[in-house]
């Protein structure tokens, strides 16, 4: 691994596609690694790992970027829709739009909604709704927070959509629930 140099975030920033092959970056809030060319959403600094080959970044953990392909080679769609849930299990807690969404995967919003719903049967934005809901019953299992706390720390934006929500998955109420 190496550093980040003033240099490297330069053309991390530039989308310098004259530095592609001389190092990678990958991000450690997605998991992903690109070239410096890539057009996706610039990350913070805090989150990047330098890398000088793409092996290393592989042995990192890290996966390749689907839209610029550090490998050479296509992200396959089981891959993609992989990374997709993990990247929802990580922001389930954050406003994520589908834009939003795409933006940490590294994809089209459009091509997102329809890849992942061809592999998994659901809508990505339905498979994050039922991940808050299932962190919203742990946190009403485990904690006596009030359900409006709880709606907040698990995304949704106001408690009355939260129980509304929960009520029609779970058929009680979280007051219920709890």
């Amino acid at each position: 691994m190496a550093n980040l140099t003033a240099q490297r975030w330069q053309a991390i920033q530039g989308n310098d596609a004259r530095q592609d092959g001389r190092f990678y970056y990958g991000v450690t809030s997605t998991g992903i690694f690109c070239r410096p060319s890539c057009h996706s959403r610039l990350p913070r600094p805090e989150h990047l790992k330098i890398f000088l080959t793409v092996e290393a970044a592989l042995a990192a953990g890290f996966r390749p970027c689907k839209r610029c392909r550090p490998t050479g080679q296509a992200v396959t769609a089981a891959e993609w829709v992989t990374e997709i849930d993990r990247i929802i299990a990580t922001h389930y807690a954050e406003p994520l739009t589908l834009t939003e969404l795409a933006q940490l995967a590294h994809g089209a919003p459009y091509y997102l909604h329809h890849v992942y719903q061809q592999q998994t049967g659901q809508t990505p934005l339905a498979t994050l709704k039922q991940v808050r809901l299932q962190q919203a019953q742990h946190l009403l299992r485990t904690t006596t927070q009030p359900i409006s706390e709880i709606a907040q720390a698990c995304g949704f934006q106001s408690a009355a959509y939260f129980s509304t929500c929960f009520k029609q998955v779970f058929g009680q109420t979280p007051r219920q629930f709890r």
